[in-house]
């Protein structure tokens, strides 16, 4: 089902109730996990997301999103657990073991065969045909697929093992894993009944060096480059009850350092901190609310390859941290308004601001999600162009051309005095000439043809809207003028900005899209786009309704 790209709809917030509801039908569809089981897959206060999106074939699927990675989806009424969700869970399903070599096909779309079944000593799993159940592979009890059984364990073996055994909604390495943070399946000791080869010592590692080598490929090739890719978005984290070892949750700390997870979050965020006070920050800038300062500013300044999640630290909140640095003298923090905290003050002579030393910038921090993979995002070259209306073919048609043909300015201009000193007219460089023609332009990326299109280019669209609600929201679009993808921009403001947001049609405009943010956020919007993607500041309106700073007391 996802073996090809999908497209996102939508990108929210679960609300509450919505929230309470999905914890009841997962509790109906998977018993066998407990009331524990369910706390933990679907927590009742952390962040989780729901993702509405088209698979490649039209189906229509919602996806629930925990800490970056997705650990449900429904389609039809019907829930399903990723692989993400069922290696915290492996027992949560019926489990069918098939060869390392197999996993290829599967991830490219096929069904699994009968054939390729592992039939382990004390037999097949019973289940009957529509049930739902995990792949794993052999020496490793990590689920890897999820599939339907096309037929009940007795017609399995009445038919020697051959023909379809389940159709695959779900593999190891396909776009919907892609969406999550790319870590490679753990290592789960296979149960010693069902694999009594491995020796009296129940977990150890199959001795088949054929076997061994299959099972390294395929972790490096599913986990190895590309799990170091998609490290831009802050805050991902393991499901509840997953391994203990760090690299498996994506927040990727510092293997050479011998300090534990909650030790290094602590650093990361106090030099983040550090770093947005002293390059990122101006006194012109305070009053400044510590959301926009986490959002904007700390978030940022995060290195490349590091993650910072803030609940993964010792201080599990933003406030904490922020009263710990204001004993401390480096900020000063007022509610200026009920409930909204602000920093009014900073030191900047203070000694921790002073002996910080500011890292060297990497030249590929500025980044969009692509595909399911992170590339390099350099803004296009920009250029006006001029086509020619029937109406002035005769002037143009002596230097070779005709109605159509699209010239830049200086094209024109040149075309213009000869003509004016062949024919022995006056006023040469008479603009009005320009004006009689049709505008167009010319947009060029790096490394692409130049595209050439009429009329004149569309700048990224900034307004706030009302919703029934009576709350306002940002919308912003046009971005795919500028080879921006609306849905990995929405998923960068919805860390910065801190609130939900929506891709969805762009009203009167064709085949384009629109992001929405709760609450106004043009501010968030304007920098991304002008500091870290570079865009011309012409090429963006709207910049004005951001909210005006709040006035010092």
């Amino acid at each position: 089902m996802f073996a090809k790209a999908f497209r996102v709809k939508s990108n929210t917030a679960i609300k509450g109730s919505d929230r309470r509801k999905l914890r009841a039908d997962v509790a109906a569809a998977f018993p066998t996990l407990g009331t524990d089981g369910v706390s933990q897959l679907v927590p009742g206060k952390e962040e989780l997301n729901v993702v509405k999106l088209y698979a490649h074939r039209g189906d229509a699927v919602t996806v629930y999103v925990s800490g970056g990675n997705p650990i449900l989806f429904e389609l039809e009424k019907n829930l399903y657990p990723t692989v993400y969700a069922l290696w915290s869970y492996p027992a949560l399903l019926p489990t069918f073991t098939t060869w390392p070599l197999v996993l290829e096909k599967l991830v490219g779309g096929a069904d699994l065969m009968l054939p390729g079944l592992v039939v382990p000593p004390a037999g097949l799993p019973q289940v009957q045909k529509g049930d739902l159940c995990a792949i794993v592979l052999m020496g490793n009890r990590a689920p890897v697929a999820v599939g339907v059984a096309a037929m009940s364990t007795p017609e399995m073996l009445a038919s020697g093992l051959k023909g379809r055994g389940f159709t695959m909604l779900h593999t190891y390495q396909d776009h919907l894993w892609r969406s999550g943070d790319k870590s490679p399946p753990p290592f789960i000791a296979p149960l010693a009944l069902d694999h009594p080869d491995l020796g009296e010592e129940k977990g150890s590692v199959p001795e088949d060096p054929a076997l061994q080598e299959d099972m390294r490929h395929l972790a490096l090739e599913g986990g190895g480059e590309e799990s170091g890719e998609n490290q831009q978005t802050c805050g991902k984290k393991t499901l509840p009850g997953a391994s203990e070892d760090p690299s498996i949750g994506g927040l990727n700390p510092d293997p050479t350092d011998s300090k534990t997870l909650q030790e290094q979050m602590d650093e990361l965020l106090q030099r983040c901190f550090l770093h947005a006070l002293k390059c990122r920050v101006t006194k012109a800038d305070l009053p400044l609310l510590t959301s926009t300062f986490l959002g904007s500013h700390v978030f940022s300044c995060c290195p490349e390859g590091r993650q910072l999640d803030i609940k993964k630290s010792s201080y599990k909140k933003l406030s904490k941290f922020l009263q710990q640095m204001q004993q401390e003298q480096i900020i000063q923090v007022k509610e200026l308004s009920k409930g909204v905290e602000s920093i009014v003050a900073v030191d900047w002579k203070h000694p921790r601001i002073t002996s910080f030393v500011i890292p060297e910038p990497s030249p590929t921090s500025q980044t969009v999600q692509e595909g399911g993979r992170e590339q390099p995002y350099h803004p296009p070259d920009i250029k006006p162009l001029y086509c020619v209306p029937a109406s002035m073919t005769l002037l143009f048609q002596e230097s070779g051309h005709k109605k159509g043909s699209v010239l830049e300015g200086g094209e024109v201009r040149m075309i213009v005095i000869n003509y004016a000193k062949k024919n022995d007219l006056v006023d040469a460089d008479n603009k009005k000439c320009l004006e009689k023609l049709q505008p167009a332009y010319q947009v060029a990326f790096p490394g692409q043809e130049p595209i050439v299109k009429k009329g004149k280019i569309c700048p990224v669209d900034i307004t706030l809207a009302q919703r029934a609600s009576n709350k306002k929201v940002t919308v912003v679009r046009n971005l795919e003028a500028y080879g921006l993808d609306p849905c990995a921009v929405a998923a960068v403001l919805q860390q910065r900005c801190q609130a939900s947001t929506t891709v969805t049609p762009a009203p009167g405009a064709r085949d384009s899209l629109q992001v929405q943010i709760q609450g106004n956020q043009v501010h968030h919007v304007g920098r991304l786009l002008l500091e870290e993607y570079q865009l011309p500041r012409k090429h963006v309106q709207g910049l004005e309704k951001a909210p005006k700073p709040a006035k010092k007391k």
